[in-house]
């Protein structure tokens, strides 16, 4: 063996550490956070530095209820049509195949091995360089697309087993993640519950008093929901309660927590919103119920809400069950005035 084969195999060998620790390090920073958006970024920006390409996308499920894989936001650099579907069925028979073998694919080996794309048309629009999916337990979590490296025309061997191994990284981190949201989201309204609501909300208190950025809390109540159950049933009530929840959920930011409080109360919690928007936001959760009918049992329904807004104060509010007793005296309040009312903490 020359001094150069040894040089070479030095600098191989050396390379192969240097991804070791890389990967240690990933590892460590995807499972930092089980906030599913956060996580779902941090994988992109992860694949695309380490990967050394400018176009990235990750495939992944909106909900832990979801029967297909969706493109959403998360994509940096692919030019994406606003009129095309690219959602992806679950049970995909590309999906299927992914789940037995560990691999990265392109397109053209899609095509071989299916005579179509097996369920992945939606992205043959986007033409990924390479398709690599995320699978943790024999289960595919979601797929990585990427678009041409920078500094190559392909990839080599070597990138595309260093790029399974980060993969393998991100489908646990997603798969502790989905863990998460199940042991936190009540199953029926797909609302969070209860005890998270408080473990955030102590959360964003503190950062609210360190940043002197407003926070606000909004407690809510179905009117008169107990009659409604003993005169329709608890199979109708359900469904009123998924239709609020849904409207609710609809007008919160991905930055707000919206949870089931208990039975028919709904609480939300909003960083970085006063007072003022809180009852602005609660408004529009009032009317838009008032406007909503369904029918159920070949009957026509409506219900309303009642709401109370209190923005935290942190010369009162020195515990969350202080702003949470405030808005909740404020929906008291919404109830005494008649009802599918806002009323605000003073």
């Amino acid at each position: 063996m020359t001094n150069n084969d040894i040089e070479k195999l030095k600098d191989g060998y050396e390379k192969q550490i240097f991804d070791l620790r890389q990967l240690f390090e990933i590892s460590k920073s995807l499972n930092s956070t089980l906030d599913y958006g956060i996580l779902i970024e941090s994988i992109l920006y992860t694949i695309m530095g380490q990967m050394k390409v400018q176009k990235a996308a990750l495939y992944a499920k909106k909900g832990i209820d979801s029967t297909c894989f969706n493109l959403h936001r998360n994509y940096k650099g692919f030019e994406i049509r606003h009129d095309l579907d690219y959602s992806i069925a679950e049970n995909a028979p590309a999906m299927r195949t992914f789940a037995r073998e560990s691999r990265c694919w392109t397109l053209g080996e899609l095509s071989e091995r299916f005579g179509d794309l097996g369920g992945l048309e939606p992205l043959e629009p986007m033409a990924p360089c390479l398709i690599v999916p995320l699978k943790a337990k024999g289960v595919v979590n979601g797929l990585i697309l990427l678009g041409e490296p920078i500094v190559s025309e392909d990839f080599t061997e070597y990138e595309k087993e260093y790029l399974l191994n980060i993969a393998i990284l991100a489908s646990i981190a997603i798969n502790n993640a989905f863990l998460f949201e199940m042991t936190t989201t009540d199953m029926m309204t797909k609302l969070r519950m209860k005890h998270y609501f408080y473990t955030v909300l102590i959360d964003k208190m503190e950062e609210s008093a360190f940043s002197e950025k407003p926070l606000s809390v909004i407690m809510s109540d179905i009117d008169h929901f107990k009659k409604f159950n003993d005169t329709y049933g608890h199979s109708c009530g359900d469904e009123v309660l998924k239709r609020v929840a849904k409207l609710i959920q609809n007008q919160t930011r991905s930055v707000d927590v919206a949870a089931r409080y208990g039975g028919e109360e709904f609480c939300m919690l909003l960083p970085d919103t006063d007072a003022l928007g809180a009852a602005n936001i609660a408004e529009r959760i009032r009317s838009g119920i008032e406007e909503l009918s369904f029918e159920y049992d070949g009957q026509t329904m409506s219900v309303t809400l009642s709401l109370g807004v209190a923005q935290y104060d942190q010369t009162r509010d020195l515990s969350g069950k202080s702003i949470i007793d405030r808005a909740d005296k404020a929906l008291y309040e919404a109830k005494q005035g008649g009802r599918n009312k806002v009323a605000v903490a003073r």
